[in-house]
């Protein structure tokens, strides 16, 4: 926090030491007053006016970039500002804006072209988060309130994730607003301990189980859901991408399907290979050549979006009414790992982008090993077995 004599000549020099990311130098003739300068932008930076509040709590106004106003028109605000306070007024109140006005009017323009599920962020704000905090401005939501929410969701019966989800919305937003400078950091979201509670749940099918899901899948009249849940289980893709893929996207000769960037939840594209039980799923298909995607709701003419009810009832018929659509994905990873594939292998078909994501079926990988393990184990026990005396022996 060097104090030097700031002049207009002497600004084109200043510039943040090597290691660092910001410095601040602070006008000797007026001490409050400042000049921060980004290891980014080397020879220019941004004046502040330092003061304390009637809760005396720190703030920095900003006046202003070295490329918009000068260091005596910095300087003229300053003394203004100086002299505001002094008479009780609050320069910056009316500057900072409450985290609805914030959410509303900046936050979910920016999301709704960025971010997928801008709908649920949008969802968790109107239920909850609006009630506790919409009226605060930004700059008076602590650490202390977001925990406090935090914890009255858990009281009331939501699920951990459920609960964190709000917390990171809250982290998330508030980083944005720090960001395009709407309020100061820290972000008092940052620190707040997400709930650590285990719900990844997956069923895995034992031979009879599958055995009977296939016999339903083969012999149901619904033929086009059947086809859906047969390419989930052989590909181990996502439902949404089965359902948005394109007949572009499939390439019957190298046996691969594309998924699309747009489509992949890490936002990559995604080559997945085609077994030879997906390549006979795809060719029962009547859609090639005529339709643009690949499974197609006959009554409306347009691909599907859910299958949800009708995979109810069949799982019902199959008398596994626990299995969700996105089990079958996972038992295609345990059909993969139990056949002796790497988990490396699994995360790659799979398209996860943390390897942490595919060591959860780890588990699998290990009973497969340790029934290859049991192989030596009666070999060892076949040989410890007296041998019965031969005829000349007696």
């Amino acid at each position: 926090m060097p104090i030097i004599k700031l002049t207009q000549q002497s600004i084109s020099n200043l510039q943040c030491p090597e290691g660092r990311s910001r410095i601040s130098f602070y006008h000797a003739d007026l001490p409050s007053f400042y000049l921060e300068v980004r290891a980014t932008s080397p020879g220019q930076g941004t004046f502040y006016y330092q003061y304390r509040d009637q809760s005396g709590k720190t703030r920095h106004q900003k006046l202003g970039r070295t490329t918009e106003i000068t260091l005596s028109e910095a300087l003229k605000q300053a003394k203004i500002l100086k002299a505001e306070i002094a008479l009780g007024r609050n320069p910056t109140k009316q500057a900072v804006m409450s985290y609805t006005e914030f959410f509303e009017q900046h936050y979910l323009p920016y999301v709704k072209l960025r971010k997928r599920s801008w709908n649920r962020d949008e969802e968790l704000y109107r239920l909850r988060i609006r009630h506790v905090f919409g009226n605060k401005y930004l700059d008076q939501i602590t650490r202390q309130q977001i925990q406090a929410f935090h914890t009255a969701l858990k009281a009331a019966g939501l699920a951990a994730s459920t609960c964190n989800h709000h917390v990171k919305l809250l982290k998330y937003s508030l980083n944005l607003a720090i960001s395009w400078e709407m309020m100061e950091g820290p972000n008092p979201a940052a620190k707040v301990p997400l709930y650590h509670e285990d719900n990844k749940v997956a069923h895995y099918l034992n031979d009879t189980e599958l055995e009977r899901l296939l016999s339903v899948l083969h012999s149901d009249r619904n033929r086009i859901v059947c086809q859906i849940a047969f390419l989930l289980l052989s590909t181990g893709c996502r439902l949404n991408e089965v359902l948005s893929a394109k007949w572009s996207d499939i390439d019957l000769e190298k046996k691969i399907f594309l998924v699309r960037a747009t489509n992949s939840k890490s936002k990559r594209i995604r080559a997945v290979p085609l077994n030879e039980s997906a390549i006979e799923v795809l060719n029962q298909l009547d859609t090639r050549g005529q339709f643009e995607y690949v499974f197609i709701n006959r009554h409306t003419g347009k691909p599907y979006t859910t299958i949800t009810k009708v995979w109810a009832r069949l799982r019902k018929q199959a008398g596994l009414e626990h299995l969700r659509l996105h089990d079958l994905r996972h038992q295609h990873a345990s059909m993969l790992i139990n056949s002796g594939r790497t988990l490396y292998e699994v995360q790659q078909i799979l398209g996860h982008s943390d390897p942490k994501v595919t060591m959860r079926y780890a588990h699998l990988s290990t009973k497969t090993l340790q029934e290859a393990s049991n192989c030596a184990s009666a070999k060892i026990k076949k040989a410890m077995q007296p041998k019965e005396a031969s005829p000349a022996e007696t």
